[in-house]
């Protein structure tokens, strides 16, 4: 699967991870985040499991690939991001 394929399943798992993290954050960074965090997804999983193991756009293993490292970006970017709240 090619770059151009992470690209697009990274944008639809950013604004799932925006979702799951709960962080409110634009819609620029949230794409540039899904971005990113499928790219860090489908680099993991191919150091994990061998290069030729995501190969398909479609397969529900890729796109929680691209989700989890979407969760692990937003996060980070969150975490880092200096808007935290005293209660």
């Amino acid at each position: 699967m090619g770059f151009i394929a992470w690209i697009i399943i990274g944008f639809v798992g950013g604004a799932v991870a925006k979702a799951i993290v709960g962080k409110s954050m634009g819609w620029l960074r949230t794409l540039i985040c899904g971005l990113i965090g499928g790219v860090v997804g489908g680099w993991l999983v191919s150091l994990l499991f061998g290069g030729d193991t995501m190969n398909s756009f479609f397969s529900p293993g890729t796109w929680i690939a691209a989700i989890a490292g979407s969760i692990i970006v937003v996060w980070l970017v969150s975490l880092f991001s200096g808007k935290h709240q005293n209660a």
